[in-house]
């Protein structure tokens, strides 16, 4: 079980920085943010891939997993940041993205 929550904080850490690296750019884009947030979401996105050489499991494994977790967090961004309420529906799918994403990191392996 240890397991699987650092785990799981590694990939919400790893979400929020990829969510934030894409938000920034967004704004600016919006012409609600100065073109100086390109360098902190640059620095965020570098963030992003650095953080997801840390799991030590092969990488396409690594991104099927983290896939649950982002979709997780992209929701309590929703809600915490734009102010929308997720609906029944969307925690629903959250759940079962989180389902995943705990089968693919919790199964026994045998071999790499």
């Amino acid at each position: 079980m240890n397991h699987l929550l650092l785990t799981t904080g590694l990939y919400v850490l790893t979400a929020v920085a990829e969510i934030v690296g894409c938000y920034l750019p967004w704004l600016w884009l919006q012409q609600r943010a100065p073109v100086w947030v390109l360098l902190p979401a640059a620095a965020s996105l570098a963030l992003f891939v650095w953080l997801l050489t840390l799991h030590p499991a092969a990488s396409g494994r690594v991104y099927a997993a983290y896939g649950g977790v982002y979709i997780a967090t992209a929701l309590v961004w929703l809600w915490v940041v734009d102010g929308i309420r997720p609906s029944a529906w969307d925690c629903a799918g959250a759940a079962l993205a989180l389902a995943g994403m705990a089968v693919i990191v919790l199964a026994p392996r045998t071999g790499a």
